[in-house]
Parts: C-alpha cells; structure tokens; sequence
C-alpha cells in the first residue's frame, strides 16, 4: 500500500493532481481545501495518502496531514459511506469544524455537505462521535464571548452553558445572535 508520496506536482485540477515521483506520475485524490495548500505546478510535494482498492482498479486518496488521513479513513469505516461523500466532507469543511458538528450532534450543519442525508449524518454521528477525537477547539471565539457576557451579567455558568449549547446547536454562530437566543432560553426558565 501507497501511504504517503514525495515528488514532483505535475497538474493540479479541481478533483485530483497528480505527483511524479522519479517518472512516474500518480494520480491522487484530494479534497477541495488541499489545493489552496499546494505549491505551484513543478515544485515538490508531500502528501499524506490512502490507497484504496476495489476490484476494479486502486485509487489514491491525498490529504495535507496524517490527521486528515485518518479522519478519512474512519469516514469511510462508515456504512453508507465510501470514499467520494468522505472526500466530499473533507472539501466542504475542516476537520475541525466537522469534529465540532460530531461533538455537538450537529445534524443541520451536517446535511449541507453535499451526497449527505440526514440519516447518514445521523449515522455519522453515531458511529463516529465517540471514535475520534474531540476538536481541538470547543465550540468558537462567539460562543465564548456570549458565555462569557451571561455570566457577567449574573446568570451561573451551568445556566447559561445550557442555554447557549441549545443556541448553538440550532446553527447560530455569531455572538449577538447567541446571546438573544440564551437570554429568551433563560428568561423562560425564570
């Protein structure tokens, strides 16, 4: 199996590249974001590769870390999902930001990635929430300056912790948003 390549980028399209390793070139997979990442066109190139093997042929996966690779690779652990929805995970956010939405049982943020429904986001979640590791961060910068707002203004952190997680999860990401929202969620607990 192919785990990784170092060598030459020869062409960068929007759906693969392919590196030329000492004349050879190889034909890689990768997702959307790992463009923007790439040196131009005859610079050198590491990637991080998944080789995947079907009957018909072996396609190669690249991505811009070892973290990325082993996200993938329990993507596609997954029943229901093969490599072309993981790839298409992996373009349409962040790694974090998708262990964020795990985290968080984010199924309306999960469905806007395209080829995903909402049982196999549900699936997704359920399968892989406990698998992977946490993000590296917990929510966002909003959510900590809200939380941070309410407990200034005398709510207890339990209190408002609670009220801002229903907030978040309901999709709101911007600071005044999350306030409105846990202020009404705590002014009817009152």
């Amino acid at each position: 199996m192919i785990g990784s390549l170092r060598g030459r980028l020869f062409s960068k399209k929007p759906s693969n590249i392919i590196v030329d390793v000492n004349g050879v070139g190889y034909e890689v997979n990768v997702p959307i974001s790992l463009l923007s990442t790439l040196p131009n066109e005859g610079e050198e190139v590491f990637i991080s590769i998944h080789t995947y093997v079907r009957e018909d042929g072996i396609i190669l996966f690249g991505f811009a870390n070892e973290e990325e690779r082993k996200l993938f690779k329990a993507l596609i652990s997954v029943s229901g999902i093969g490599p072309k929805i993981a790839l298409s995970i992996l373009s349409s956010m962040s790694s974090n930001d998708f262990l964020n939405a795990l985290a968080n049982e984010e199924v309306s943020l999960l469905v806007r990635i395209p080829g995903l429904g909402k049982k196999t986001a549900q699936r997704l979640i359920l399968e892989l929430k406990e698998k992977l590791p946490k993000s590296t961060q917990a929510k966002d910068m909003g959510f900590d300056d809200a939380l941070s707002a309410l407990i200034n203004l005398g709510y207890k952190r339990t209190d408002a912790e609670a009220a801002m997680d229903i907030a978040y999860k309901s999709g709101l990401r911007d600071v005044e948003s999350l306030l409105r929202e846990s202020l009404k969620s705590l002014n009817k607990s009152k």
